[in-house]
């Protein structure tokens, strides 16, 4: 099996032309976490029209289409692109915006969607590998923990897997930039909430009541020492404040009985992520005492720490270094502070997540703003790096 670079497949103009028109197609029409039922169709329907065996269903709305080498083999990878859409209102200008109010592909998830599918096309066409591919169209990645759902559904137990490969775009980075690493490379995502609960009272007579105000104040002031005195300086951690409420704006002279405050923490070590949950709690349960009120304390772990596998990372590394060159991939970058549901994959089977500049460079519009719009051009540069993993993976590469 042959690598192949973007110019390889730019060349059938009718095959741009016609993922390019299924990219925003799917873009005007976004769909939000696990109701990606138009989408999820268009998948299936193409899949099904390359001869692929499909799999409706999991995670509710997920896709597998399973396609099988020439060559005799027994090795298995997994492919995985992202459908969902967010919460947000476009504001991009393009033909082809949104035609929900209120939603929009500001991930390009789209463009994901997008890429795989001129893959499995390409690949279905010419199968010159042995063993076996799964396409992996997932539902919700925004938030909605869609792979976690579809390993539940058995995505492993019915698809058996020896490794499994993502791409997200950076519209950040030129086009065609790879970055990835060995390791962490995103963060894991957990929320937390402490509820300061006293008597409250009147602001003229404080002694006459327990007031959660001056807790929560305690709490907010040290915080920063959970990572600063409790996680090491090789390591990395973050914990910010991103809501606080008590009392009301129109009775400024009533201390409040609860005050409530949240926030988000960041890390990439479950050693540390341990540190964190535990040093947060133990804080606000001690403020709580200084001040004789309660301290209703919650911790919420979202995604886990994204883990690369070096093994797969250097696949990418070739495969991508084969498409574009070795200029534009880098796969010692540093880890970066998103979070992705991906990692749940990882926790399962080896792997490697990797971005891939989406060509805007400084300035452009970032992900999850009402601006970004995926770049089209990237479509046939994710085409030839999806085909060259498989080749590295499955292919004596010639």
């Amino acid at each position: 099996m042959k690598h192949v670079t973007p110019e390889d497949i730019s060349k059938d103009q009718e095959f741009i032309a016609r993922l390019t028109a299924i990219r925003q197609d799917i873009h005007a029409h976004p769909e939000t976490a696990y109701e990606e039922v138009r989408t999820s169709a268009i998948v299936a329907a193409f899949l099904e029209g390359l001869g692929l065996e499909v799999h409706r269903g999991l995670g509710q709305t997920g896709v597998v289409a399973t396609l099988k080498g020439t060559r005799p083999g027994q090795k298995s990878i997994a492919l995985r692109a992202d459908m969902d859409a967010l919460h947000i209102t476009e504001d991009t200008g393009v033909p082809y915006s949104s035609t929900v109010p209120g939603k929009m592909h500001a991930c390009g998830h789209d463009g994901h969607t997008t890429m795989l599918l001129g893959a499995a096309e390409k690949l279905a066409a010419t199968p010159d590998f042995a063993g076996t591919v799964h396409f992996v169209f997932q539902p919700a990645e925004e938030g909605g923990g869609g792979a976690d759902a579809m390993i539940k559904d058995g995505l492993f137990d019915l698809f058996p897997t020896d490794a499994i490969y993502g791409v997200h775009n950076d519209p950040m980075q030129p086009l065609g930039q790879l970055t990835t690493r060995v390791g962490p490379y995103t963060s894991a995502s957990d929320e937390w909430e402490v509820v300061f609960e006293g008597t409250g009272g009147h602001g003229a007579s404080p002694e006459s009541g327990t007031d959660p105000t001056v807790a929560a104040g305690q709490f907010m002031a040290s915080l920063g020492n959970v990572v600063s005195r409790k996680v090491a300086l090789t390591d990395w951690a973050v914990v910010s404040i991103g809501h606080v409420a008590g009392g009301e704006r129109q009775s400024p002279n009533i201390i409040p009985a609860k005050v409530m405050v949240a926030g988000t923490a960041r890390s990439y070590i479950p050693e540390v992520r341990d540190t964190l949950e535990r040093e947060i709690t133990r804080l606000a349960e001690g403020c709580a005492v200084a001040g004789g009120v309660a301290a209703h304390v919650s911790y919420e772990r979202g995604y886990p720490p994204l883990l690369n596998t070096a093994g797969e990372v250097a696949v990418t590394g070739r495969a991508h270094t084969a498409a574009v060159g070795e200029a534009l991939t880098m796969t010692e970058a540093p880890a970066i502070g998103a979070s992705e549901d991906f990692a749940y994959y990882l926790e399962k089977i080896p792997g490697a997540y990797v971005s891939i500049g989406n060509g805007d460079g400084p300035g452009a519009a970032f992900i999850h703003t009402p601006k970004f719009n995926f770049n089209d051009d990237l479509i046939p540069i994710g085409v030839a790096f999806w085909m060259n993993v498989v080749a590295e993976e499955l292919g004596a590469v010639d």
